[in-house]
């Protein structure tokens, strides 16, 4: 039963969602909120954020594919690796310890947004036609099978791997877009199998977390590559050090 305050979730959904429409990344701050400030429980929290990016994930695809800025034949290679691994992520949340992994996207989405960073938006910037398709199933495994884990959606994991890549960063934030559909929809077969789910508590992040897509999507195509491109980077940086700075705190408590 839902005994959190309903408009809080629904705006803080808003926030996640308009950040996801934008930059791609947003998700990384559903979770916390939802735990630390509204109380909901971390697998209940999870499980309905991840039934919420289906709704994100739609919307955010078809923004971004009207404006052509989804490469399909990278998409569909994802997708085959993301689908199994996200279910995998979804079972495996209930016992697993995720500090360790936690550890691992701090340091990629740091390393990643720092190096975008430096680089600047003079950098030659690839469309992604140099990834086999071995390559892509195995992106695609690992973002689906962390993202599931964590309840990120998607995005916190493949953009930062994308912007490594230097692939360019409308496509990366499209790619991020589209990948959350398949993790979406098998994470939450996974969490409804396993008993995790709160629909209540999903319809409302699916609220407000489709209109903030929406939002943010007319954003990101507004803005000059070059600021979008320094905007994903520092928000890459920021998030990763935060959640280092989590891991580092919980330790020394502990």
């Amino acid at each position: 039963m839902l005994t959190a305050d309903p408009v809080l979730i629904i705006f803080f959904a808003f926030a996640a969602g308009l950040l996801i429409g934008c930059v791609g990344i947003g998700g990384v701050i559903l979770v916390p909120l939802l735990t630390y400030v509204s109380g909901v429980e971390i697998h209940t929290a999870i499980a309905a954020a991840m039934f919420a990016y289906l709704v994100s994930g739609a919307i955010g695809t078809f923004a971004y594919a009207r404006k052509k800025s989804i490469r399909w034949d990278l998409t569909v290679w994802m997708w085959l690796g993301a689908m199994p691994a996200a279910f995998a992520g979804a079972l495996a949340a209930s016992t697993a310890s995720a500090w360790i992994l936690e550890l691992c996207i701090g340091l990629l989405a740091a390393a990643s947004g720092l190096n975008s960073f430096l680089a600047g938006s003079g950098a030659e910037q690839k469309v992604g036609a140099d990834l086999t398709k071995p390559a892509l199933a195995i992106i695609g495994a690992v973002t689906g099978f962390a993202s599931a884990l964590t309840g990120t959606g998607g995005p916190l994991i493949l953009i930062p791997i994308l912007m490594w890549l230097e692939i360019q960063v409308l496509t990366a934030i499209g790619l991020s877009q589209a990948i959350q559909l398949p993790i979406a929809a098998l994470a939450t077969a996974g969490y409804s199998y396993s008993g995790s789910l709160d629909i209540v508590l999903g319809c409302l992040l699916a609220a407000g977390i489709s209109l903030g897509t929406w939002c943010g999507s007319l954003i990101a195509h507004a803005l000059p590559k070059a600021t979008l491109r320094a905007f994903v980077s520092i928000l890459m940086i920021a998030v990763g050090a935060l959640i280092l700075a989590k891991i580092a705190y919980v330790a020394l408590a502990g």
